[in-house]
């Protein structure tokens, strides 16, 4: 019969408890750190911009007159890259994840079109912009209007959307895809009526989350040239525009020119910060609703 020596069992079972709380401890106190600077720097934006937040802000023109200057050319200009932005990134992701997961066949094609998908995912933002700015601006010649902006920034969601509608569609139990073929369905049948259904709450929910990514991004939209001058209001997807983080980009800049500036950027981030909170919290619902019917 083999000894086994208590003591050291002992001290071994100590030193890993010990080390579980060392960990546990340097964990919590960088989530703390992390909240603490992110609660800070809102604290400082809505001390700075809530004041300069009203009707007239958020219904004028962009104006050189701090005093009159307002976003709505901006919130348009969101609205219409957005139009743009979700037919495209919904379709073209959730079909390509439909058929790389469900009609390709498994090979080296598949293989390497999944890990290109991946690593695409992790391009920097700023390489999109240069390929918009090289296909859509110039090549077919759009210009810096909200056709371009918003093919560019599908670019940029359109592997994270792939991506996470694939894996909610691999989360889908085998038995129900089964069992409708085992009824007669067929594969596409199965499809729509089983596979999507209860793949449809991680799909929403990556979606939404990738397009607060796509209102949020400026580098691309900065590369291909879309302005955050005194322009009209965008009335369609042929038209020039901005978006709130370019004027929150532009304004921060020139907030070392003019001190007001850097009051009405807080105001916008404010704007924008409502705007995220609202998609996250429609993601959320979304997904709790369809994760109760399915």
């Amino acid at each position: 019969m083999k000894y086994v020596d208590t003591n050291q069992v002992q001290k071994n079972m100590n030193s890993r408890l010990l080390k579980n709380n060392v960990l546990k401890s340097v964990f919590f106190l960088a989530t703390i750190f992390g909240l603490i600077v992110l609660a800070v720097l809102i604290i400082r934006v809505i001390m700075q911009g809530a004041s300069w937040i009203n009707m007239d802000f958020l219904t004028n023109k962009l104006s050189t007159s701090p005093d009159r200057a307002g976003i709505m050319g901006a919130i348009l200009g969101t609205f219409w890259l957005m139009v743009v932005v979700i037919p495209v990134t919904l379709i073209l992701g959730v079909g390509t994840a439909i058929y790389l997961e469900l009609y390709a066949r498994k090979g080296r094609f598949q293989s390497f079109v999944q890990t290109n998908i991946a690593n695409l995912a992790g391009v920097p933002s700023i390489v999109y912009g240069i390929l918009g700015m090289t296909i859509f601006v110039r090549a077919l010649d759009f210009g810096n209007v909200v056709l371009a902006g918003g093919l560019t920034m599908s670019l940029l969601v359109l592997p994270i959307i792939i991506v996470a509608a694939q894996e909610s569609i691999r989360a889908v139990p085998q038995h129900l895809s089964e069992a409708s073929y085992g009824m007669g369905a067929t594969k596409w049948q199965t499809v729509k009526n089983i596979i999507l259904p209860a793949a449809l709450p991680g799909i929403l929910t990556g979606s939404i989350l990738s397009l607060s990514r796509a209102i949020g991004e400026t580098a691309p939209l900065v590369v291909i040239g879309i302005p955050a001058l005194l322009i009209p209001f965008p009335g369609g997807i042929m038209d020039r525009f901005t978006v709130l983080p370019m004027q929150i980009y532009y304004w921060t800049i020139d907030s070392s020119l003019v001190e007001e500036y850097a009051n009405l950027a807080a105001a916008t981030i404010i704007v924008l910060l409502v705007l995220l909170f609202l998609l996250n919290a429609t993601a959320i619902v979304i997904r709790n609703k369809f994760q109760k019917r399915y």
